[in-house]
């Protein structure tokens, strides 16, 4: 028996990954194979016995591979189910440990630099959802402290406004994430762990900025509450005048996401908040109408871009006017980023864009489309 190292050409990952087809709706299971040393991918067709598609090339990368992670190849969305052998799973399963993370009402507008230290810590945001609790989602949600001295006050607090709850991947998830928060009481925080989140963030031991899991087992019930199918969680609602923002996917990747919110709420509030992923009919659709205005290139490497990973959408409202969508597109500044250097280089493609294609956020264009494009994402798709 040879044995490979994980550093081998031939290291070779199993996953069980489904894919819907989005046209005749048949749900199709594949075994993927990546080879994470030399970034390289097959596929093949579990039902039809058959190779799908013969190894080659993929910008995939082995944070992106876990259960319960969408990926995009070449132009397809597969769903990871599972494991695709027991080797996979002793070696990969360790360092996708889940927790929730909870960035509490009075964190929500220092939530870009919350993210940012979230990148900081190694973790990847699998899931995200800006909602409001209702007094029995509190109720519900912190039932562990029932007859508690601080039970009301906590309920109180935490369905007061709107809370953003994120699904947070990596290697000891439950302990880093802890870690990173510091002590439980603002004040013990600032003490003990002057760096950490509550230090920098926190008032008390209730508004405290974020919550964390204490345990696996509690982060899968703390999930299941915001993101199963079941949850009853209500997403935040949406406004007249406000305009649509979605940080790309290569940006999402690039760890900028953090940044580029920070940046945003400094002129602008967010009022509600997903990280979603689209197929490519669904793409296409939402960029129909820059079919004919853009080249044909350009209009495909849009939806390419697209589907190509997770993104995060975003309906803005301007503090100062009652209409958002053009202050909003002055600040992303001109689609091009390398005219945007030139001519707005403060604005966000200016700082994260990398082409016309990759340039970091897209912004609703026409006023009339703002409306339609925040609904495109808050109701129809999520109908």
């Amino acid at each position: 028996m040879v044995v490979v190292s994980e550093s081998s050409p031939e290291t070779r990952h199993a996953f069980v990954t489904e894919w819907l087809d989005p046209n005749s709706g048949i749900r199709w299971t594949y075994q993927l194979f990546h080879y994470p040393a030399v970034g390289e991918v097959e596929m093949h067709d579990v039902k039809n016995r058959r190779m799908f598609l013969k190894r080659c090339r993929s910008d995939l990368r082995p944070g992106d591979l876990y259960v319960g992670a969408t990926v995009s190849l070449f132009a397809r969305h597969l769903k990871i189910t599972d494991y695709g052998d027991d080797a996979t799973r002793a070696a990969l399963e360790p360092r996708a440990e889940r927790t929730c993370a909870i960035v509490k009402p009075d964190g929500v507008e220092r939530l870009g630099r919350i993210m940012h230290a979230i990148g900081e810590t190694g973790l990847a945001v699998a899931s995200l959802r800006m909602a409001q609790l209702t007094r029995g989602d509190a109720e519900a949600f912190y039932g562990g402290h029932v007859g508690k001295p601080f039970f009301g006050r906590l309920v109180e607090f935490m369905s007061g406004g709107r809370v953003v709850a994120m699904e947070l991947v990596g290697p000891g998830a439950v302990a880093r994430w802890r870690q990173a928060l510091g002590p439980t009481d603002s004040e013990q925080a600032r003490a003990e762990a002057p760096e950490s989140i509550r230090a920098a963030f926190g008032t008390d031991g209730t508004m405290n900025a974020c919550h964390g899991s204490d345990s696996p087992a509690a982060a899968a019930e703390e999930l299941n509450f915001f993101f199963g199918s079941g949850s009853t969680v209500r997403r935040c609602g949406t406004n007249q005048g406000t305009t649509l923002a979605i940080v790309k996917p290569h940006a999402v990747r690039d760890g900028a996401t953090g940044l580029i919110v920070d940046l945003i709420q400094e002129k602008f509030s967010i009022n509600a908040m997903e990280m979603l992923s689209l197929d490519q009919a669904n793409a296409a659709e939402f960029y129909e109408v820059y079919r004919g205005v853009v080249n044909p290139a350009e209009y495909n490497g849009m939806v390419d871009e697209l589907i190509s990973g997770l993104f995060i959408v975003m309906e803005v409202a301007d503090r100062d006017s009652l209409e958002a969508v053009e202050p909003f597109r002055e600040f992303c500044g001109p689609a091009d980023p390398e005219i945007a250097r030139v001519l707005r280089p403060k604005s966000l493609r200016a700082r994260f864009g990398v082409n016309k294609v990759q340039n970091a956020v897209h912004c609703t264009d026409l006023p009339e489309d703002g409306e339609l494009e925040v609904s495109y994402f808050f109701t129809v798709m999520q109908n």
